[in-house]
């Protein structure tokens, strides 16, 4: 490697293995098309979303929200708020009714007092659409 100097022209020559027109245009024809092997075509689905609301009006962040199908016992789906008091569950699409209910573990205030969890919403799904919902809290 030389160093340059005013008045004189630096290049670099890097050589790389001999790779033929057809194999990288079927790399570039495959990477542009996103071509893959593993990919699925992905399952319907329906969204529920909603908010968890505090006895004040306000979101309320890290309650566990716990979410079951019509005639289960046990609920199959469980998340937790975030900061904006916001979850969301992916369900099956297709017609069904769905409860939503609070965790009352979780419901315990920074003061030490405890929140009570409101009755059950009941959530119908038709088909893969997105329902909006929200659970209040009771003091």
């Amino acid at each position: 490697m030389t160093i340059p100097r005013p008045g004189r022209t630096f290049s670099v020559s890097a050589s790389f293995p001999h790779i033929s027109r057809a194999l990288l245009t079927g790399l570039l024809l495959c990477a542009c098309l996103g071509w893959s092997a593993d990919k699925k075509p992905e399952k319907p689905y329906a969204l529920i979303y909603g908010t968890v609301w505090g006895p004040d009006d306000r979101p309320v962040y890290g309650v566990t929200v716990r979410l079951r199908r019509d005639g289960d016992k046990k609920p199959k789906w469980e998340q937790y708020s975030n900061h904006q008091g916001e979850f969301a569950f992916r369900v099956p699409a297709g017609k069904a009714i769905y409860y939503l209910a609070p965790d009352p573990k979780t419901l315990k205030l920074s003061d030490g007092n405890r929140l009570q969890p409101g009755d059950p919403v009941k959530v119908e799904v038709e088909n893969d659409e997105r329902v909006d919902t929200g659970l209040h809290l009771k003091k």
